[in-house]
């Protein structure tokens, strides 16, 4: 891909899964990578594990819903590297609980972390792509942001979150055009990731999913990484204000 060596990049939610994922492909283009979540010694693992890789890559403490803790890391990046080109807004979590059941603790904590984390962390890098006149910034979304006609129960604080970020997605990619900082969003169907573990544990519930799917399998961390990389590298430069959908042709459906 153009131009990524020795950029830097921000993943949240990168101890495990996509986010651990996107992380390492993004090492292995040159980038150096700055690993964060909840748990730091996590986060460090994936650090160990890019640097044995022959990558460069640093870890942080980082509750996306806390803005105190964003701009404190915002910071730190800048002071350590002097810049930041590329945010991964991939922090997320996914509740299974019927809508009558839900409380309202239930969808501030999944809006707080799904929504206005990836506002609060957006917010903060652009304020420093800006000055640098050129970033990029891939929001992670999902087939499970409504208005495509399939609607997904038992997870609607989920799917409200989800959506948000594709109507974000694109105002953000208005405002910022004009410093050259590029917005796009990733909506991934299901993926092979500890978030569907309690859809696989589901034998009937996993095979009515497979049969919706066209390609009839789930999707690889890994690939979405790929999508990842090309969104976040200068061969992807006239692409902004786009939802990717990476699904195996779910939504086709």
């Amino acid at each position: 891909m153009q131009n990524l060596k020795n950029k830097i990049a921000l993943i949240t939610g990168a101890k495990q899964g996509m986010g651990k994922s996107h992380a390492i492909a993004l090492a292995k283009q040159g980038v150096k990578v700055v690993v964060t979540d909840i748990n730091q010694s996590e986060c460090q693992k994936v650090v160990d594990e890019i640097k044995n890789l022959g990558g460069e890559a640093t870890a942080f403490k980082l509750d996306v819903s806390n803005k105190s803790e964003v701009d404190s890391v915002i910071s730190e990046i800048v002071k350590k590297f002097g810049k930041i080109d590329i945010l991964i807004n991939n922090a997320g979590i996914c509740q299974f609980k019927p809508f009558l059941e839900l409380s309202e603790q239930d969808w501030n904590r999944t809006i707080d972390i799904n929504l206005k984390g990836e506002f609060l962390c957006a917010q903060a890098a652009a304020r420093i792509m800006k000055e640098q006149k050129r970033g990029v910034i891939i929001n992670i979304a999902s087939v499970a942001m409504g208005q495509q006609g399939v609607g997904i129960s038992n997870i609607v604080h989920y799917c409200a979150s989800k959506g948000g970020i594709a109507a974000m997605t694109e105002a953000m990619a208005v405002e910022l055009a004009p410093y050259n900082i590029r917005v796009n969003a990733i909506a991934p169907g299901m993926i092979e990731t500890p978030m569907i573990g309690a859809v696989k544990s589901d034998p009937k519930t996993m095979e009515a999913m497979l049969q919706r799917i066209p390609l009839k399998r789930v999707g690889k961390s890994e690939e979405v990484s790929e999508l990842v990389v090309f969104l976040a590298s200068d061969s992807s430069s006239y692409i902004t204000g786009s939802v990717v959908v990476i699904d195996g042709g779910w939504l086709s459906t």
